[in-house]
Parts: C-alpha cells; structure tokens; sequence
C-alpha cells in the first residue's frame, strides 16, 4: 500500500503538483496532463527526469492525491505544455488503496 507510507514518509519520492482544477479528475484515476502541471497552481521540480516515480500533490493540499511515472521530463513537460505529463498509476480511494491488509 504505497499511499499509505508516502503519508507516513511524504519526502520518500519526488513531487509534482496539479492545479485545483486537476484534482477531481487525478482522483478518478485520469493520467497527469502537462497543463495542469505548468499552470499557475502547477508546480515542477527540473530535477525530475523521464520514468522517474513521483508523488502527484495538488495546490492547496497536504497530502498526496496520486502516484505516477513521468513520460517525459519535467523540462520536456514545461517546454511541450500539451499531452499526458505522468502516467496515474495508484491514486486515493482507487482498488489498491482500499484492498486488505495482509498480515
């Protein structure tokens, strides 16, 4: 359950950040676009290279809303501006989240 500890641990991996309009579509589990990162309330870190792993934060928010693997890098995402930016791939309240513990 990677939700979980990122809340626990919150600088485990990287972060991006989605403006408010992209957060009810993140948490219906719609990949990342490149708008939403690169808008007024989107936030890139350069550092963050293509297939890399990253947290999905959105503006206004503590915690996490998703978990996703960039296609492209965060210089690609804010000089392209257009597309999917990271692939959604576990995101709050979806199947994962809400599977069983394992003891």
């Amino acid at each position: 359950m990677v939700m979980p500890c990122l809340f626990a641990d919150p600088n485990v991996m990287k972060k991006l950040q989605v403006d408010r309009g992209a957060i009810k579509f993140v948490i219906s589990g719609a990949n990342i676009m490149c708008p939403g990162l690169t808008s007024a309330g989107g936030a890139l870190d350069d550092e963050v290279e293509a297939e890399t792993p990253v947290a999905i934060m959105a503006e206004g928010k503590q915690h996490a809303l998703a978990i996703g693997f960039t296609k492209m890098s965060a210089k690609d995402i804010r000089n392209v501006n257009k597309g999917i930016g990271v692939d959604n791939m576990h995101y709050l309240n979806d199947g994962l989240w809400k599977m069983e513990r394992l003891d």
